[in-house]
């Protein structure tokens, strides 16, 4: 029960955070525009990038879509980091993995409402 709890909070965190990375880039703030712009997006990618955060945080909260919205956030995520790695910026990685770890972990401890 306390795990289920405890699941429900980080998937809270996890949703909360998709959607407001995700309208950071949709609505083109200039700090999302700027980290973007260096690994080539154009205005444009940055919004769609954004679209695309927001609707796999809201994925997650529905048990049909649950691992399929972790899945694409996750991917999200990796992308960026694998941008910080190609400027060698580890301290853009060590900013973005435990992000990347909340969705796995949330993965792992699946969705808490569903019955099995």
């Amino acid at each position: 029960m306390i795990l289920k709890i405890i699941n429900g909070i980080l998937i809270l965190i996890a949703v909360f955070m998709g959607l407001k990375q995700g309208w950071a880039m949709t609505s083109g703030k200039p700090e999302m525009l700027e980290m973007f712009g260096k690994w080539g997006f154009t205005k444009t990618g940055v919004m769609i990038n954004g679209i695309v955060t927001i609707a796999s945080a809201l994925l997650i909260l529905f048990p049909k879509t649950f691992v399929w919205g972790n899945f694409l956030m996750a991917a999200t995520i990796l992308m960026i980091i694998c941008f910080h790695l190609l400027e060698k910026d580890l301290k853009g990685v060590a900013i973005e993995l435990p992000f990347l770890f909340l969705n796995l972990i949330i993965i792992y401890l699946q969705y808490p409402l569903a019955n099995r």
